[in-house]
């Protein structure tokens, strides 16, 4: 009776280490696969939810890019409201075609285009019934249009998706109307509240608008009034002109070859340029736009360019050191259980080396047990990591994560070798065991 209740201490004891080594390997496989799985689709992730923030690129005639270079300002940089001075009211000399811009859609890259809105900035003069007149800042674009490509195919592009941190009380404007939003600011200085009637004049023209939104930009846009580009350009006596474009594309976080190329494309090698051409890098995109759009420079937003890879490098960097962590974890766990159960199995490991088996094969048997153990426990982390990484996509980007094959692979092979790194110093116990002193309690 006493015998029994040893071997059924000895085999519960024995059960449970086992069950820990599981759920350390369960555990660490948790993590590798979840933190992994979300390295391997952070990118366009990170750059969809950053880029929702505004454009990374914008397409300028060639002439404003130039003086833009040199005095580092933007055209058609809008001025306050009723400052009224010179410099500030200037209008834009240079333009590109407004027909010109659904190209945009046809480009190499057209897929990894999320958005793009024209813009024609210009100064008007603004009646209303609580103020004098006055010149303000018109921005003239599309609101939320829809354009039928030469390829057949249909989009839908403008500021509405662009300007997801706008505030807006009220409604957009419509595309091709006679509708208008205007800046808190602006509208808080003119007195105009949603639903108002403001008559604009430009010259001889003169341009009826209701105001159907008041939004709130948190910035100094909040002092423009946007209108569809139509308008603005009847206004203006400027048809099919713009002189800017916003474009809001998904992009690859620049590295050498990309800054090589944003300085000159003409240096790079064939093989040079067929890698960078071929790869959504910002520079390579805007290359890709200037072919498309006749008498354009497009430029990245270096700021939100940067934004982008640095927060993109910086989260792949927590998630592989959260991984490394967890393996670390898992070898610690790992090599401490199995040495206690070694140290708890010493009389048996010691009677198969007194009856001939080799250091070699009692090796082997622990790391077979210790291996078939522990794929049980992968497999399971495996499962339950997926289902982490989906709810860290959804909790985080508000999307499912892409869990790739590689993720399962990669992280079955880290947890081989720590698994194997762990057993090192536990197979020296055995290789060190001699069984007549163990046999004879010594």
């Amino acid at each position: 009776m006493f015998f029994l209740k040893m071997i059924f201490r000895s085999f519960s004891r024995q059960f449970k280490r086992r069950m820990l080594i599981a759920v350390t390997v369960c555990l660490s496989a948790t993590v590798s696969v979840a933190m992994l799985g979300v390295v391997f689709d952070v990118g366009d992730k990170l750059n969809a939810e950053l880029s929702s923030y505004g454009s990374n690129i914008t397409v300028q005639p060639k002439s404003d890019a130039v003086i833009s270079d040199l005095y580092s300002m933007e055209s058609g940089s809008g001025a306050a409201a009723g400052d009224g001075t010179a410099g500030e009211t200037a209008d834009p000399t240079a333009f590109l075609k407004e027909s010109d811009v659904p190209k945009i859609k046809t480009i190499f890259w057209a897929f990894n285009i999320t958005n793009f809105a024209p813009q024609l900035n210009i100064h008007a003069q603004i009646d209303t019934s609580g103020s004098k007149s006055q010149t303000i800042p018109l921005v003239g674009t599309w609101f939320n249009k829809t354009l039928h490509l030469a390829t057949g195919e249909s989009t839908v592009a403008g500021v509405q998706g662009m300007r997801s941190w706008w505030t807006v009380d009220g409604a957009w404007p419509k595309d091709d109307s006679a509708e208008g939003m205007m800046g808190k600011d602006l509208a808080d200085s003119l007195g105009v509240k949603v639903g108002d009637t403001i008559t604009l004049h430009k010259g001889r023209n003169s341009q009826p608008l209701k105001i159907v939104g008041i939004y709130d930009s948190g910035d100094d846009d909040a002092g423009s009034l946007y209108l569809p580009s139509s308008t603005a350009q009847v206004l203006a006596n400027l048809p099919d002109s713009v002189d800017k474009v916003e474009v809001k594309a998904l992009t690859t976080p620049e590295n050498d070859l990309a800054r090589k190329a944003a300085k000159n494309p003409a240096a790079l090698t064939q093989e040079e340029w067929e890698t960078w051409y071929c790869t959504a890098y910002p520079s390579s995109i805007a290359y890709q736009i200037e072919e498309v759009i006749p008498g354009s420079v497009a430029k990245q937003v270096r700021q939100v360019a940067a934004l982008q890879g640095d927060v993109m490098n910086k989260t792949q960097a927590v998630m592989i050191l959260m991984t490394a962590l967890s393996l670390i974890a898992a070898a610690i766990a790992v090599a401490n259980l199995m040495a206690a159960s070694i140290s708890e199995r010493s009389s048996e490991l010691a009677l198969l080396k007194a009856i001939g088996a080799t250091d070699g094969a009692v090796s082997r048997l622990m790391l077979a047990e210790t291996a078939a153990i522990s794929l049980v426990g992968a497999i399971v982390g495996a499962g339950l990591g997926s289902g982490v990484a989906q709810i860290v996509g959804q909790i985080v980007f508000g999307s499912g994560i892409t869990m790739r094959p590689m993720v399962f692979v990669l992280v079955f092979v880290l947890l081989a070798l720590t698994i194997l790194v762990a057993s090192v110093s536990s197979i020296r116990s055995i290789l060190r065991l001699r069984p007549a002193e163990v046999l004879h309690g010594r």
